[in-house]
């Protein structure tokens, strides 16, 4: 098995484990309807239409 030669500083570890809390953007698409834009595969929040008809009514 390997062995590691030398000891893994606190900085690089915690460096290494800090990586995973990285927040990435959300994905957005546009809505085909009022080509704004919105989450995928969610309700337009701003006209009420999902995959090509009226979801809800929006005021």
């Amino acid at each position: 098995m390997a062995v590691p030669k030398k000891k893994t500083s606190k900085a690089k570890s915690r460096s290494r484990r800090a990586s995973a809390w990285s927040l990435k953007e959300p994905a957005r698409s546009l809505c085909p309807q009022c080509r704004r834009a919105k989450l995928p595969h969610v309700v337009c929040p701003h006209c009420g239409w999902y995959h090509g008809r009226q979801a809800i009514e929006v005021d």
